[in-house]
This record gives structure tokens, sequence and C-alpha cells, in this order.
């Protein structure tokens, strides 16, 4: 792969991914109770880049996941969007919308051969920050995101909490999900690679 060099920490995370031992503690709506969901998923992993921003070089994947519980056939959990290695600043980026209308850009430090993966972010952060709908904003307010992926040998573990503010709970919610996924597939399925921010 042409990109290679350039990926820093994200070439080990170029390929299709699926890993059937997801937890997600969320609140139900339906229940009205915070619950524990075993999950199944597949994600995938498309290279790109540079994608220049004056003095600023960023490389990339375009990234898709979908969450489903067991045998359903709809993923009850969708995100796209994007990691991005900015090798000058030493700075991993992952932003990503979910169709809740809930939009992250979190960050963190990084080295080229970093393992473990952390990023962050705030609401109201300049930066690293989290962006809701109204509706959302006012009933179930998300204040802040972190993720820890750890790189194995074919496999990766990833483990987030998104905290949020919920109107039915008097407490905030630690919402946390954690997965270990093992590689299928080499490359991604969005076909070519684009130099100027994406495949096509």
């Amino acid at each position: 792969m042409a990109l290679d060099r350039e990926l820093g920490p994200l070439l080990a995370l170029v390929g299709t991914w699926e890993g059937d031992q997801g937890i997600d503690v969320a609140f139900s709506n339906t229940r009205g109770e915070i619950v524990e969901t075993p999950f199944r998923e597949r994600t995938t992993f498309s290279p790109f880049g540079p994608v220049e921003n004056g003095r600023q070089v960023l490389y990339g994947l375009d990234y898709r996941t979908a969450a489903w519980r067991g045998d359903e056939e709809n993923p009850f959990h969708t995100e796209v969007g994007y990691w991005l290695w900015d090798a000058a600043d030493g700075q991993l980026m992952r932003c990503f919308m979910i169709p809740r209308g809930t939009t992250v850009l979190a960050g963190g430090d990084a080295e080229p051969d970093s393992r473990l993966l952390s990023m962050q972010a705030h609401v109201g952060s300049a930066t690293y920050g989290i962006l809701s709908n109204r509706f959302l904003d006012e009933f179930a307010r998300t204040t802040d995101y972190e993720v820890t992926v750890r790189l194995g040998d074919g496999t990766y573990t990833y483990e987030e909490t998104t905290t949020i503010v919920h109107g039915r709970l008097t407490d905030v919610l630690n919402h946390t999900d954690r997965n270990t996924l093992h590689r299928v597939g080499e490359g991604g399925p969005h076909g070519e690679v684009s130099r100027a921010g994406g495949a096509r």
C-alpha cells in the first residue's frame, strides 16, 4: 500500500473487521432503565490522503460502522466518519456522525508506532468538541466523549464512554460500549483511494 509510511498508528486499522463480543450499557427509553445489551459489529477502514491545509498535511481512514443486537436484520447503531493522523503535530483525530443528529470530533496525542490510542471530546470546546440537534441538547445532552483503542495482531479492542445529561435520570449517564474486533478482509469497500480527502 502506497500510504503505509504516512498513516502512522492508523495503518494497523486498515481493512474490514467484525466482532461479536460487544456490550452496550445505555438507557432504554422503552424500559425506562439502564440496560446492558450484547451486540455484534462490522467496521470498515479505507485509507486516503494527503489532505493539505496550508502547512498541515493529514492522512486518514474513511470508516463506517454498524452494530446489531442478536440476529436482528437492521442495525441499532450506525456511524460514518474519518480517523485522521497529523504526523507533524502528533495528533490523532476521530470525527464522526450518528444518524440521531450528533457529531463528534475527538482528538489526542499519539506517536507513529502507538498501539494504545486515546481520544477525547468535550461540549463547548473550540477544537475537540461535540454538537447535538436541538431535541437531544434539551433531553439527552452529550457533554463528554472518550475512547481508548488497543491494537493487537489482527485484532483491536475499544472501550468508549459517552457522558449524557439525560432528562429522565437524576444523575448523568455514562453510556459505555466495548468490543473486540478481528480483521476479516484487507483494504476497504469504498473503492479507489483519493488524494484529496476520501475514497471515491
